[in-house]
């Protein structure tokens, strides 16, 4: 879900409201390190808003993927085609493309759009993802990435889309959501970790925690 030095991620610091740690611009994601990290304040980034408006939020992601950019310029938006899907029926929000996203006038706009979801399709754009953990928020763009490039995939297939009914979206969509059953991350974190630990002693690159 890279592109190459661009995107970001931030968290907010651990006892503290107004700093975050975002990646360094300019790095490609496999080149950074726990030491590559910045400390910034609030004010400094578009993520800054949703981490000031949503004390709820620890971690906010941005991506733009093949299959994000491409469902963010359909104008159905994100359908329940699957069960993935399903699960951000009542639980996202849309933003209108503005330009790049460098005007910290949009910020508000942003937030407003974003509302209470953790999950935002950014028009003409791509994806953004916060939640209450990393594992959370990193979780959450998993499956929203996953349902993206199903939709592309289904809808580039150009046969009949079939839909669960009306009656089974939004029960489903709240068996999916962080709190009802356990919070994402809680076992999914821990085997990623391990793929992370397994590549590190493949590729050359320093250990993750470095």
């Amino acid at each position: 879900m890279t592109d190459l030095i661009y995107n970001n991620i931030t968290a907010r610091i651990p006892g503290g409201k107004d700093h975050l740690l975002i990646n360094l611009y300019g790095m490609l994601y496999k080149e950074i390190t726990a030491s590559s990290l910045v400390k910034i304040d609030v004010e400094g980034v578009i993520h800054g808003a949703i981490h000031k408006a949503r004390p709820d939020v620890a971690c906010v992601l941005h991506t733009h993927t093949r299959a994000g950019i491409a469902l963010s310029a359909m104008k159905c938006g994100l359908l329940p085609l699957s069960q993935t899907a399903v699960r951000f029926v009542g639980h996202i929000g849309y933003h209108d493309y503005e330009g790049p996203a460098v005007d910290l006038d949009e910020r508000e706009r942003v937030v407003s759009d974003l509302g209470p979801h953790d999950a935002l399709i950014m028009r003409n754009h791509g994806l953004l993802t916060c939640g209450a953990t990393i594992q959370q928020a990193f979780n959450t763009m998993y499956q929203l990435e996953l349902s993206c490039r199903s939709q592309v995939d289904a809808m580039a297939a150009r046969a009949e889309l079939v839909m669960p009914g009306e009656n089974v979206l939004a029960h489903t969509a709240h068996l999916y959501q962080p709190g009802t059953r356990r919070p994402y991350g809680v076992l999914e974190w821990p085997a990623m970790l391990r793929l992370l630990e397994a590549e590190d002693r493949h590729s050359g690159y320093p250990p993750y925690w470095h």
